[in-house]
């Protein structure tokens, strides 16, 4: 039988416990992956080569950095898991105009930009367009907040 003190000692510690563990769930996932799925499924392969979202296949699928990213063909999906960071998007697919104002957002596959041989994605395209009136300071702005938007 547990004494009054154990009783009391673990009365104490269970709301620090509690809140670590909320604090771990809370955390916002290194990609943005809709249903566990990266970028809608779309090739991010296909944006450098294609320039243009392409659709991709379950079947020509990979595993990396915690989420599922789908391909059109066998040879984008090998591509990209030679060199990942060569095409992911940049801050795991969130929008990019949120992440340069210090926040996260869902992203459209639609509203990209490939800059400096990276790719961004943005909300919407309305978003893009705002984007778009300063990619280098918002890029910079972006490369400062992230990851730290994540916590």
């Amino acid at each position: 039988m547990p004494t009054r003190r154990t009783l009391l000692t673990m009365a104490a510690t269970l709301p620090a416990a509690t809140l670590i563990a909320r604090a771990a769930l809370a955390r916002t996932p290194a990609v943005y992956a809709n249903e566990g799925i990266a970028v809608d499924a779309s090739d991010v392969v296909a944006y450098f080569t294609q320039g243009e979202p392409v659709k991709g296949a379950p079947e020509h699928a990979h595993v990396w950095n915690g989420a599922e990213w789908h391909f059109a063909t066998a040879a984008n999906r090998d591509a990209f898991a030679a060199d990942p960071e060569a095409y992911a998007p940049q801050y795991g697919g969130y929008c990019a105009w949120a992440v340069s104002q210090g926040y996260t957002a869902s992203t459209i596959p639609e509203a990209w930009k490939v800059v400096g041989g990276k790719l961004y994605l943005n909300f919407n395209r309305r978003i893009q367009r705002r984007w778009e009136r300063d990619i280098p300071g918002n890029i910079a702005a972006g490369d400062a907040n992230w990851p730290g938007v994540l916590a």
